[in-house]
């Protein structure tokens, strides 16, 4: 068969036909009278095998490894080929994931498209300067889609870069809340703390509602980021999770504070007594928790926290004791 029947039967062009036979890949085994190249059914045969195994992604002279080396493992190749094919979707997808947030950003020019690529490049740079400035910059130039800069903000580990893109994020509108929100369902509990953090400090009712929900996800480091954040939004839901805190010693001076704040609302100021002074009924309270309970209905109005503090003046252990005695006395001076 001529080299142009084979061409048009194996859909290979007549120019790659030749080439292969300059490589070696497939010599036509026979000539005619006047010179032209003859393709054997074996010789098309090999055709085929090269161009199945071109489907797979090897080059040229790994299909002549494979078709004539009799040392040539076939599972090697093929786990070299899987390695190389997961790079480049990996590549590719961040490539198309760029190009979509760009897109999402509207650029009206390609100064807009290369200030954003700037931005996008430098949220990713391995300065931490470099990143606060590009978090603190995103707002006031073209703007970054919101997606960057959430997975900026769950990736971020230095506490100065992550202030800058939180406060980036709270300008950002209501976008941001609901992707936050996948990430206090991550399986990374550094991921479900920042993305508590972030969605803290931004003031809209989106926000406030996922806070509220996060008072029941089963981190308790979520719990306790989303009950600081209610209790200065003035929510009575946050109260259990804040006298807790209280008790157990973490991040306690906070949360009495936002006990105190939400206790300028009457309507709380007896519910936070009451649930401060079920504490103290516990018989297992350490002195060191009952000192700190004191301290919180320090600025609990009302009988209850009054009655409250009047017990623990005459506690038996002399901190506690001492620690309420003063604050009956700032009451009084009031």
């Amino acid at each position: 068969m001529l080299i142009g029947d084979v061409a048009r039967r194996s859909g290979v062009s007549a120019r790659m036909l030749r080439h292969y036979d300059a490589l070696g890949l497939v010599r036509p085994t026979g000539r005619t009278g006047a010179g032209y190249r003859e393709y054997s059914s074996e010789d098309i045969r090999r055709i085929f095998h090269i161009e199945s195994l071109r489907s797979l992604g090897l080059s040229l002279r790994e299909v002549g490894r494979a078709l004539d080396d009799p040392g040539f493992t076939p599972p090697d190749l093929v786990d070299d080929l899987i390695r190389q094919t997961r790079e480049r979707i990996a590549h590719e997808t961040e490539l198309l994931t760029r190009l979509g947030r760009i897109g999402a950003a509207e650029p009206v020019g390609w100064k807009d498209v290369l200030q954003i690529v700037a931005l996008l490049q430098a949220l990713g740079s391995k300065s931490a300067g470099t990143r606060q400035r590009a978090a603190l910059s995103s707002v006031e130039e073209v703007p970054v889609p919101v997606e960057a800069l959430v997975e900026a903000a769950l990736s971020e580990t230095d506490p100065s870069v992550a202030g800058a893109l939180r406060w980036a994020l709270a300008q950002s509108g209501d976008d941001a809340s609901a992707l936050l929100a996948e990430g206090l369902r991550s399986p990374a509990a550094e991921v479900r703390k920042r993305a508590v953090q972030s969605i803290a400090e931004i003031p809209n009712d989106e926000a406030t509602a996922l806070l509220q929900d996060a008072l029941a996800n089963p981190d308790i480091v979520v719990r306790r980021y989303a009950a600081l954040a209610l209790g200065a939004r003035g929510a009575a839901d946050a109260v259990p999770t804040l006298i807790d805190m209280v008790v157990e010693a973490t991040n306690d001076a906070d949360a009495a504070d936002a006990l105190g704040a939400l206790a300028g609302r009457p309507a709380l100021a007896e519910q936070i007594a009451t649930g401060l002074v079920d504490r103290l009924a516990h018989g297992s309270v350490e002195p060191s928790a009952r000192r700190r309970l004191a301290q919180a209905l320090a600025d609990i109005p009302g009988t209850t926290a009054l009655r409250a503090l009047t017990d623990l003046s005459h506690d038996e252990d002399r901190a506690v004791s001492l620690t309420a005695t003063y604050i009956l006395g700032l009451r009084d001076a009031r």
